[in-house]
């Protein structure tokens, strides 16, 4: 007779052999139901959505710009001397005419005293040789003295009207030169800081005195590439030479360094008549009253070009936006009450929304709260976002 293994197994092995299988088997029956129910009747989670909608949206395209004064001059002293006053202040505002330096006067004033006592004396040679000719001719008529005596008396008479006529083009010169020690601004504008000091040689050799800048009004330039001159022109349905027409010219928005838009349009008045082949770009210019003078010459700023005629757009909330490496993309929530990855194409932000130029139609609906309990394909529960959410 061969034994088996069953001869060989203890009673003991055969009782924990049992109670492990009635454990395994408690376990199975516990377990089994709880996760077919997990599995099966876990409720879908609540998100809240918002629909797209459409808002008729004035289009804007947003340059970078610098002020430029339309007025701006360096003043220099045209005459040389002693710089023998200075009328204001530096960084005052002047009005046009207003006296800024005085130069002193006194070399001038007598050298226009001394033009003056030129004058006089040719103009004493010219009644001598009139005088002159006069007798000459009376002799001629007498056969008293030959015919180029008289010639000559006529000769000197000419040179005694020209010695005249230089006089007084000297006098002309010498009180241009005695205006000039007084100097004015030439227009209405702001005086800048002065280096020059009281008592300095001036002269038109030397570097200006200071610089005066009409502030108001003032011209904004900025330059379009050629790409976007062509969508500008597109949007506002434009040519570039209607672009700047007083009745068809677009209005001008700025946004100031500090980021504060300017409450103050402005309005294209040039636009050049070519792309300069160095740069690929177009210089356009904007004039604003710049009532505020908050635009200052030379100064950075945004400007942005609005459309004539708005144009509708498609908008969602901002808090619908997601992004990662492939782009901007938003949940939106089918038919099927089924999560589905969409994306976009986004344009500017408007309050707090933002505008899609692609990828989405009006009345879709988009999950703006509860994004981090889904994901895509999964179905959801949405309610509109006026509603809460639960937990």
């Amino acid at each position: 007779m061969v034994a088996t293994s069953e001869h060989f197994r203890s009673p003991k092995s055969h009782a924990v052999r049992s109670a492990l299988l009635g454990v395994a088997a408690a376990f199975g029956l516990m377990s089994s139901p709880v996760h077919a129910q997990d599995e099966g009747s876990a409720p879908a989670p609540k998100v809240s959505v918002a629909a797209a909608y459409t808002q008729d949206i004035t289009d804007e395209t947003t340059f970078i710009g610098r002020g430029e004064a339309i007025d701006k001059v360096s003043i220099v002293a045209r005459v040389s001397g002693f710089l023998q006053s200075k009328q204001v202040p530096d960084g005052s505002s002047v009005e046009e005419g207003e006296l800024l330096f005085e130069i002193e006067p006194d070399l001038y004033h007598a050298t226009l005293d001394a033009r003056k006592a030129d004058l006089d004396r040719a103009e004493a040679e010219l009644e001598l040789a009139k005088l002159e000719l006069a007798r000459k001719e009376e002799l001629l008529k007498r056969d008293a003295v030959p015919v180029s005596e008289r010639d000559i008396a006529r000769a000197n008479e000419l040179v005694a009207e020209a010695s005249v006529k230089a006089a007084h083009a000297a006098i002309q010169q010498a009180d241009l030169d005695v205006s000039y020690t007084s100097i004015h601004a030439p227009f209405a504008g702001r005086i800048g800081r002065t280096d020059t000091s009281v008592g300095d040689i001036v002269g038109p050799s030397n570097p200006p005195l200071v610089t005066v800048v009409r502030e108001s009004p003032i011209y904004v330039t900025f330059s379009l590439n050629e790409k976007q001159l062509i969508t500008v022109l597109e949007q506002l349905n434009q040519t570039t030479a209607s672009l700047a027409e007083s009745g068809k010219s677009p209005e001008v928005y700025l946004q100031l360094p500090n980021g504060t838009p300017l409450d103050e349009a402005g309005k294209i008045i040039f636009v050049d008549n070519r792309i300069d082949p160095l740069t690929g770009s177009i210089m356009i210019r904007a004039e604003f009253e710049n009532d505020a003078r908050l635009i200052v010459d030379g100064a950075f700023l945004h400007v942005k070009i609005q459309a004539l005629e708005p144009t509708p757009r498609v908008l969602v909330p901002q808090a619908a936006l997601q992004r990662d490496q492939r782009g901007d993309f938003v949940l939106v929530v089918n038919n099927q009450q089924m999560a589905e990855q969409r994306y976009i194409t986004t344009g500017d932000v408007v309050d707090t929304a933002i505008i899609v130029l692609d990828g989405l139609q009006a009345g879709e609906s988009v999950i703006v709260e509860g994004l981090q309990r889904v994901r895509p394909g999964v179905a959801v529960d949405a309610v509109t976002a006026a509603e809460s959410i639960g937990d």
